[in-house]
């Protein structure tokens, strides 16, 4: 592979994919007899994506990675497009997400299946958003980007600071936010039990 940016990108793809797992889990587990535990987790993993994915992740990726494969590939342009909108729209959906929580906590059960379904599909839709950029849109850019285009990327995204990849020294701005997900959330993010 020998691109940093193309390393930081799977590293938090896999941070990413590791939360929506374990949002999953945690809604098929449901709050048991530790509400309080319950809806402090979910709080933290949705605020992890609204504040890693949505504003350190997804920009980069729209600035530096996007422009150039579509210039290059042509036949790329629709799907770059289509992840753009799916980054536009990501902030909203995770803020919509949190209020249906906070909805459910404060006013009860009567307001669980909406948040259930609703991050469920949410779930499903980035999911699918983090396979089409590892399946489709990386592999042509390692085939079509130049080296100036790289050294750009990898200037951009080794800057990154993913508090749950493991992989660099964490901000420690994030520490509250690592501890509070990794001792409390289920695994494969956390120490929890499933």
């Amino acid at each position: 592979m020998g691109h940093t940016c193309i390393q930081v990108i799977y590293d938090e793809h896999s941070s990413i994919s590791a939360i929506l797992k374990s949002l999953r889990m945690m809604i098929r587990r449901g709050p048991q007899d530790e509400p309080e535990i319950f809806f402090d987790v979910m709080r933290a993993m949705l605020f992890y994506i609204d504040e890693v994915p949505e504003k350190q992740h997804h920009p980069k990726e729209t600035a530096f990675l996007f422009p150039p494969v579509a210039q290059r590939s042509p036949q790329c342009a629709k799907l770059i497009k289509q992840l753009e909108k799916d980054h536009d729209k990501g902030e909203a959906s995770v803020r919509e997400l949190q209020h249906l929580l906070l909805g459910w906590e404060m006013l009860g059960d009567s307001r669980r299946q909406a948040f259930e379904e609703a991050t469920l599909k949410f779930v499903d839709f980035y999911s699918e958003h983090l396979l089409l950029e590892e399946s489709i849109i990386i592999p042509e850019a390692l085939r079509v980007l130049t080296e100036e285009d790289w050294t750009k990327l990898d200037a951009a995204f080794e800057r990154n600071k993913d508090p749950l990849s493991g992989k660099k020294t964490r901000d420690p701005i994030y520490d509250r936010l690592f501890t509070k997900i990794a001792l409390r959330a289920p695994a494969p993010i956390g120490l929890g039990h499933e």
